[in-house]
């Protein structure tokens, strides 16, 4: 594996001089992405109930891309969005389960910008690794204000956040904020614009809106439930006309600070909709027209909306042609004038010229789009259908879609309501050779585990949890409610990469630091490679402490908490790696 000091070796032919005449020509952009907000949920798209006039008002003056694909879940996206690359290529195919890890070899969209002489900020949901070498502190961005793990509240993060009032990072450090979670990733947003307006700037803005569990001013979602709506989706869709205020406030510091003009803003959803469809018994949800959501590889679980406003460089206009999240690196460094990665081979296409509306011969494409666990399906069975040992895909083209076998002429068809492969079976066979030979290729790398870094210069401690663990036993858990329920017997490992040699500290807890309560067990127990000790506890105690000698090598971490009232056996849910002596 390539190392970061590689890395940042490799990066250094990036960075070149740029003289400050020429840096201010260059546009700024802000790439904002909502979670969960599905190509139907606002009013622009069809909405019959949600109000979502500044969003409405940046299509109107965007470049709106209509056949806009990305991965089906959170974590794919972000790490294609990232890197321009596949999902399954870089390592953060799931959204937990040691596969939210974006490889450190990987060079991300900040690298890039940050070698070309712009500021970057990052602020909101990363969901690409929380220690070193993952932490978006440590891939390109300069100033950064994020919450942990994949949701604000889940494990991972400090006791008592609930989207409001909420201790979030700055820049590694932890900070108590005041607020409403999106209106202060808002608001860190335009501090940085108002700081960097001089200056050339990239920012990444990924909300952890509009994910559950569904928090909101009840102001914003009142008007939904007095019309019938679900709970959810009236919360659901009070977060998105919070967004949408929030957005409108952006717009206007833009202005404000004389950077609207010379400003890209690209917004996009991160995968289809997660509660603006009906459940069972709910009121009729809106989708506009297509199948599936959040999760699925069907039309609704993928295809979301897209807008570009630039008001210094693009025209308003329609994109029919299919796009997809991996485009935009590779288009960014286009537009921008930024300097590509050496050696880097993206897995998307500028679609600069899509963007300014030239004339120009644009070829049919295919996108493979896929929703993977966390050890790699097998692909070993030569058959196109569903329950084959492929995870669940779709083969994309400006006609087909291709889901598990299936087949649909999305031209025709755009619900996806008719499988007509029994009458196309030399596409279905063209589509899927396509897929098996994406498979072979983005899966070469045959699963490795991307490893937590411990003993490294740039961070003291490393802290792993379950939600990161490959399952043993079980699954994992992501909700801090889950961390007392004593019916739960899992267990997993964590892939290692030991960075110095010396006598390491691990420190085995069931509930976080900043909440510590007793384990409940008699006996711990953990195993590093060929290393395994054991201790007796107090069922009182709340930590487990092992201190082992190691040298720099990779292997696998796993730990056992026998239960002192049933015997049972549970992986310790937090564990805290450092370095007492070299």
């Amino acid at each position: 594996m390539n190392t970061p000091f590689l890395r940042a070796f490799s990066l250094l032919v990036l960075i070149f001089a740029v003289n400050a005449s020429h840096a201010k020509e260059r546009p700024n952009v802000i790439l904002i992405v909502t979670d969960d907000q599905g190509y139907g949920d606002m009013s622009s798209h069809g909405n019959p109930w949600l109000k979502t006039p500044n969003l409405d008002q940046m299509s109107a003056e965007s470049v709106r891309l209509e056949d806009y694909h990305v991965d089906p879940v959170c974590t794919p996206t972000r790490a294609a969005l990232m890197s321009g690359r596949h999902s399954l290529r870089v390592g953060a195919w799931a959204v937990t389960e040691g596969r939210q890890l974006l490889n450190p070899d990987e060079t991300t969209m900040a690298d890039v910008f940050k070698a070309s002489g712009y500021r970057t900020g990052m602020f909101g949901k990363w969901h690409l690794g929380d220690t070193y070498p993952y932490a978006p502190r440590f891939r390109g961005f300069q100033d950064v204000v994020c919450h942990r793990a994949g949701g604000i509240d889940e494990i991972g993060n400090p006791k008592g956040n609930s989207y409001y009032d909420d201790t979030l990072f700055r820049n590694g450090g932890p900070e108590k904020f005041k607020g409403y979670c999106t209106d202060i990733f808002f608001r860190e947003t335009i501090r940085f614009v108002r700081e960097n307006k001089d200056n050339p700037f990239f920012v990444y803005l990924p909300l952890n809106a509009m994910h559950g569990p569904f928090h909101v001013a009840e102001k914003y979602s009142r008007r939904f439930s007095e019309m019938g709506h679900p709970e959810n989706r009236s919360k659901f869709y009070g977060m998105i006309e919070n967004f949408d205020e929030n957005l409108g406030r952006l717009f206007a510091a833009l202005n404000s600070n004389g950077v609207s003009k010379d400003t890209i803003v690209i917004f996009m959803g991160d995968n289809g909709t997660a509660a603006g469809v009906a459940g069972k018994g709910e009121k009729e949800g809106f989708n506009s027209g297509m199948r599936g959501r959040k999760g699925m590889v069907y039309e609704g679980g993928h295809r979301v909306a897209c807008f570009v406003r630039w008001p210094g460089g693009l025209q308003s206009s329609t994109v029919e042609q299919l796009t997809s999240h991996h485009d935009w690196l590779p288009t960014l460094i286009d537009i921008c004038g930024l300097q590509a990665p050496e050696g880097v081979r993206f897995d998307g296409q500028s679609i600069a010229p899509l963007l300014r509306n030239e004339n120009v011969d644009w070829p049919d494409r295919t996108i493979i789009v896929e929703r993977q666990g966390d050890e790699l399906a097998k692909g070993t069975l030569s058959a196109p259908r569903r329950g084959s040992r492929y995870p669940q895909y779709a083969v994309l083209t400006e006609r087909w879609r291709m889901v598990n076998g299936e087949l649909y002429d999305i031209s025709a068809d755009p619900g996806q309501e008719r499988n007509v492969a029994d009458q196309h079976s030399k596409v279905v066979t063209d589509l899927f050779a396509a897929y098996e030979s994406h498979y072979a290729d983005v899966t070469s790398h045959r699963g490795t585990h991307t490893p937590f870094f411990i003993g490294s210069p740039e961070e003291d401690q490393t802290i792993m949890t379950v939600r990161d663990w490959h399952p043993t036993t079980g699954r994992v858990i992501w909700k801090k409610s889950q961390l007392a329920d004593d019916s739960l017997s899992v267990n997993g490992f964590w892939a290692l990469d030991v960075r110095t040699a010396g006598r390491y500290e691990f420190v085995l807890t069931r509930h976080p630091h900043d909440d510590l309560k007793p384990i409940g067990a008699n006996k711990a127990r953990i195993r590093i490679g060929e290393i395994e000790k054991e201790i007796a506890l107090d069922p009182e105690d709340k930590q487990a402490i092992f201190h082992i000698d190691l040298t720099p090598h990779q292997a696998t971490l796993q730990t056992w908490l026998t239960d002192a009232k049933t015997g049972k056996q549970r992986g310790a849910y937090h564990v805290t790696a450092s370095v007492l002596s070299k």
